[in-house]
């Protein structure tokens, strides 16, 4: 199913990604219902993970770096006094400990984890290894020697503890395992843990409330609709792209005109006349206000093109 309307799909789609499935097998869906030719995820979420799962079309894939780079937050259960081998519900159980805790102790343990840490990433993990993914080590039960990563953990905010199963969020940055932190946290409390729930519910400036559901998406699939149909049908689907611009909505604006507009989208520096803070910006034309890219702001009042979107 090759539609000429779907060609040109550009933005960026905040999937839910459903529980059970791999991030890559629900791209890979996704990717059909769209008959999408350029299309990537950021933020690759485990089978048991739920949530934002945010997939870009073509050009937009150029700007996966910046959402690869935003701070996540994940809404977290886990189960204390139980350790499994891949860190979650899928793995097998290898032990079983008593838990002697309270609210206060759990409190105190989670605040200690605020700030950089170091984390071993898990062997059960997409990671690789001299080329090939941790996970397909792991099954053959090869346990190799990984290095330490640093990550940072911005906010870890307790919700409830009942019955050996703790409630927690956490924003954290780019790299970080969720299961490795929830292992961590348990052998601080001496009990062991596992992730029994997790839901990414942020992402840079996307938050659950915006997702959209695969089953929202899978009606154009059927086989049955005449091509009329199917040709609307592929026009609303584009009605659930978000645009490039919504990733940058509180960068600072530069509006350009003319010349300048050719000559960013050309990647060539342009001289500003007016002094502007530096740091990274917000391209629009000045008239129409269409995004054209991300730009940087020198020292010297000189504007450089960071990454240029050319649909």
């Amino acid at each position: 199913m090759d539609y000429q309307s779907n060609k040109n799909n550009s933005g960026i789609l905040l999937l839910d990604k459903p529980k059970g499935i791999s991030s890559n097998c629900t791209l890979q869906h996704v990717k059909k219902i769209f008959c999408a030719k350029k299309v990537g995820y950021t933020g690759s979420l485990d089978p048991l993970a739920t949530g934002i799962l945010p997939i870009l079309f073509g050009p937009a894939t150029k700007f996966s770096k910046y959402l690869t780079n935003s701070i996540k937050k994940y809404h977290v259960i886990a189960q204390l006094g139980v350790m499994t081998t891949t860190g979650d519900l899928s793995g097998s159980i290898l032990q079983n400990r008593s838990v002697h805790t309270t609210d206060l102790h759990i409190s105190s343990i989670l605040k200690s984890f605020v700030g950089t840490i170091e984390q071993i990433p898990p062997m059960f993990s997409a990671i690789k290894y001299y080329g090939v993914p941790l996970y397909k080590y792991a099954r053959l039960g090869i346990v190799l020697p990984l290095k330490k990563r640093e990550v940072i953990i911005y906010k870890l905010n307790f919700i409830k503890y009942i019955n050996n199963f703790l409630e927690f969020t956490v924003s954290c940055s780019k790299g970080t395992y969720v299961r490795s932190l929830v292992q961590d946290i348990g052998r601080r409390l001496k009990c062991g843990a596992h992730v029994v729930f997790l839901r990414r519910i942020k992402v840079g400036p996307y938050h659950s409330s915006q997702l959209v559901e695969l089953s929202n998406l899978y009606f154009v699939e059927n086989k049955n609709i005449n091509q009329i149909y199917r040709f609307y049908l592929s026009g609303m689907l584009r009605t659930f792209l978000l645009p490039v611009s919504s990733m940058f909505l509180k960068y600072p604006v530069i509006k350009l005109f003319h010349e300048d507009i050719k000559n960013f989208q050309k990647n060539t520096s342009i001289p500003l006349l007016k002094m502007y803070k530096t740091g990274l910006v917000r391209v629009i034309t000045g008239i129409n206000s269409i995004f054209l890219g991300i730009g940087i702001i020198t020292k010297l009042g000189i504007l450089i093109p960071k990454c240029v979107l050319i649909s």
